[in-house]
């Protein structure tokens, strides 16, 4: 299948030392490809390479199988769209909005109006079409952003940040029903973002920034359930990584000793090899120790002591004393189920399959456990 854009060898540099290098990346025809990574890795410089509106200094931007130059890509740019962080709205009417691309294209009258009522009732603000666009919320108003760039029906959709302005609640409704046009409609999308959750819930395959080079590119599970490295892993939300040394294996299970417990683990692993291991927080459920009748029928059951609770929006972030530091996600009525404060004798339990083995040699940075 040939990509609908693709770059091949891409360099770009920007004064005083940062620079774009991107080997091979695809946008396939029907996927929604997110590129996550922290403030100032290029995401969007990668985006504005996609789309050509800026030209790298070395390498190959396809377009169709074809190789095209920012400088004479005009009618290329015409078969994508872009949704900034800021809608960009111009002063007028919200339906005035929508219907701009499509004049630009001769598409005028009825023809026009028909596929600007149908945007604004897909994305739910059909009712606001001749409020004025300075009046909308910052949710409506990227709701039109949105509207205005799907009517063109382009073959790309290139989505910069859309949702960082938003607040939670606008966020997420969003999120939800550009989610259902996207699958529904089958529009290729490339979504940058730094937000996990975003690209979790949209894309099908994830491409992790970082330096201006993709550290990982691969489908949105095995990205956030194997990462390739630690500053990947640490990037898409695992907080326990931790050295060990391994004691055997038997029948698909390998013994991991590490700060004097042993852990069993679904991985292949040789006698006496040292191996880091990347614990996902949400995968650590936390239950009364044994002594107390909790039980468990997960391969790994870890007393502790709680070192730290904190409470956030997502939920609560419980730190155990193991042996090794351990971090949990728990939720707030399990905090209060349970009892949890800072002091207290605690389980940390998960599976086998939970922890995952960093290949070898694949930090990019020092390892660092995490804090008590």
């Amino acid at each position: 299948m040939t990509p609908l854009v693709a770059l091949r060898d891409v360099r770009l540099r920007y004064p005083p030392d940062f620079t774009l290098e991107v080997a091979a990346l695809d946008v396939r025809p029907a996927e929604v490809l997110g590129v996550i990574g922290p403030n100032g890795s290029g995401k969007s410089t990668l985006l504005r390479v996609l789309g050509l509106l800026e030209r790298p200094e070395t390498g190959t931007v396809l377009v169709n199988g074809r190789a095209v130059d920012a400088r004479d890509g005009l009618a290329e740019r015409r078969r994508m769209a872009m949704v900034l962080q800021d809608p960009l709205l111009a002063d007028t009417t919200a339906a005035a909005n929508v219907a701009l691309g499509l004049g630009f294209r001769g598409i005028r009258g009825a023809a026009a109006q028909a596929r600007v009522r149908r945007w604004l009732e897909r994305f739910g603000v059909a009712a606001l079409a001749e409020r004025p666009a300075r009046t909308l919320s910052g949710g409506e108003a990227q709701r039109v952003a949105l509207a205005r760039s799907l009517v063109l029906e382009p073959e790309v959709l290139l989505l910069d940040e859309p949702f960082a302005s938003l607040d939670q609640p606008s966020r997420t409704a969003l999120i939800t029903d550009l989610a259902g046009v996207l699958r529904q409609d089958r529009v290729a999308t490339v979504l940058v973002t730094h937000d996990r959750g975003e690209a979790q819930a949209l894309a099908d395959r994830v491409a992790v920034l970082i330096g201006g080079r993709v550290r990982q590119l691969d489908d949105t599970a095995a990205v956030f359930q194997a990462p390739a490295s630690e500053d990947v892993a640490r990037f898409v939300g695992v907080e326990t990584i931790v050295s060990g040394r391994v004691l055997a294996r038997d029948g698909g299970v390998t013994r991991v000793e590490i700060g004097g417990r042993t852990l069993e683990v679904a991985a292949a692993g040789e006698p006496g090899a040292r191996v880091r291991l990347a614990i996902r927080p949400e995968d650590v459920t936390l239950a009364l120790p044994p002594a107390q009748g909790g039980a468990s029928s997960a391969r790994n059951v870890l007393p502790g002591v709680i070192t730290r609770v904190t409470v956030t929006d997502a939920g609560v972030r419980v730190v155990v004393d193991c042996g090794f530091p351990l971090v949990a996600t728990v939720t707030r009525r399990s905090l209060g189920e349970l009892g949890l404060v800072e002091g207290m004798l605690i389980a940390a339990v998960f599976k086998a399959s939970a922890p995952h083995v960093l290949p070898a040699g694949a930090s990019l940075d020092t390892p660092a456990e995490p804090r008590l």
